[in-house]
């Protein structure tokens, strides 16, 4: 991290320093990831850890007035210390995934920071910033979206240079309404680009906005087909690693952003997603899991469901489906729809787990516990298997468990 100076800190709260440093290298909210020169900031119960904190080497440790108003206050000190071109994405899917593509393409070719998981809110934007450097020349964020105002306090102290919207679909209801409501809140990433500032937005986007430069994944940058490995695009013709292919969207629109910022696009894309996120594992027999299992709506359900119809090719095709959350009047609607793209794409053998997935059909459980249980007697030698749902429901302890992992 580009050093802060401890009398910085100071200001945001209650702050104990060792005694043998006057500045601070790095920032972390959870002791166990602490290295010597860190600044512990105790974030919910995180005072109690302060010891642990000094233990491992931290600078200082600091039980802030306001976590979120600090951290961000820190993130902000790095920024603003930093001459690297930010990029801030956000969406109502495919922010991570692309993400982790735009990465991919960054990291071959220059000195690149990019948010870990789904770092995407008040606390995990400014870590992120915190880990930028001296020498950092293109930072990756991602920006989540649970109301109004939310992506614009972010970018009050991110700064982006290049926005980035993935997608605008009816997620999130239940804290904008519509999705008018969610056009306006992802707009907001676009109210606060600077004069000059880039704008990857989707399709028929609008953006009004005559100081920005605007890219329309789509339109000026075009997808001509996807039969993995191999992507043609109106940018050129690439390799990549993923099969999915409801990801070449989100693979174009990392291009778009990667061309918009002059970098040259790699013959071959070589992405590791993040965790839970498009995770393909072998199974016995010769057969796959599908570990999607982080979030899920209607859209990407069908996305996944398609998926596997595709990658099973003539194997039995397990589903194990959770429901939907934070849709809010559009829920009952939004897994009538997932009951019917199962029906339409067809699995073999379907578990539905919480009582909204109770539509969907098959075998219906209540947690991924039960999940767990139903699925070790059903699953047979080279079964395609597919966990996915809402957050919430905590899915991935359905595929750690097939994957033999403990959860």
């Amino acid at each position: 991290m580009i050093p802060l100076p401890l009398e910085l800190v100071a200001p945001l709260g209650e702050l104990d320093p060792a005694g043998w440093a006057d500045e601070i290298t790095g920032v972390q909210v959870d002791s166990r990831r602490i290295e010597e020169g860190d600044l512990f900031v105790a974030v919910g119960g995180g005072a109690d850890y302060r010891k642990h904190a000094f233990a491992r080497g931290a600078a200082a440790t600091l039980v802030p007035a306001d976590a979120f108003s600090a951290l961000a206050a820190l993130g902000g000190a790095v920024r603003k210390r930093s001459g690297a071109r930010v990029v801030a994405i956000t969406g109502s899917m495919g922010k991570t995934s692309t993400k982790d593509i735009l990465a991919a393409i960054c990291t071959s070719q220059a000195r690149t920071v990019a948010a870990e998981r789904s770092y995407n809110n008040e606390i995990g934007v400014p870590l992120t910033l915190c880990r930028v450097e001296p020498d950092t020349e293109i930072v990756v964020l991602e920006l989540a979206m649970r109301g109004f105002g939310q992506i614009a306090e972010l970018c009050a102290f991110a700064r982006p240079h290049v926005g980035v919207i993935t997608m605008i679909a009816p997620v999130h209801l239940e804290k904008v309404g519509t999705l008018e409501g969610v056009i306006r809140a992802k707009s907001e990433l676009i109210g606060a680009l600077p004069a000059g500032g880039t704008a990857v937005v989707p399709s028929g986007f609008a953006v009004e906005r005559e100081d920005v430069d605007v890219v329309r994944v789509g339109e000026d940058v075009k997808l001509v087909s996807f039969e993995p490995p191999r992507l043609e695009t109106s940018l050129g013709s690439f390799e990549v690693s993923f099969t999915p292919r409801h990801l070449a969207q989100n693979a174009l629109t990392a291009l778009a952003t990667a061309n918009a910022l002059g970098l040259r696009i790699p013959e071959r894309i070589d992405v590791a997603f993040a965790e839970w996120r498009n995770q393909e594992l072998p199974l016995p027999g010769g057969g796959v899991l599908i570990n999607d299992a982080w979030n899920a709506n209607p859209l990407s359900m069908r996305a996944a469901l398609e998926h596997l119809a595709e990658l099973a090719a003539g194997r039995r095709r397990v589903a194990v489906l959770g429901g939907m959350a934070e849709l809010g009047d559009y829920a009952e609607e939004a897994h009538r729809e997932v009951a019917s793209a199962v029906q339409e794409i067809g699995v073999d053998v379907l578990i539905s787990v919480g009582a909204d997935a109770q539509v969907y059909g098959g075998r219906s459980v209540e947690d991924a516990e039960a999940a767990v249980a139903l699925l070790r007697g059903l699953l047979e030698p080279g079964d395609c298997v597919l966990v996915k749902g809402a957050r919430v429901l905590g899915l991935e302890r359905v595929a750690e468990s097939l994957a033999g992992v403990a959860a």
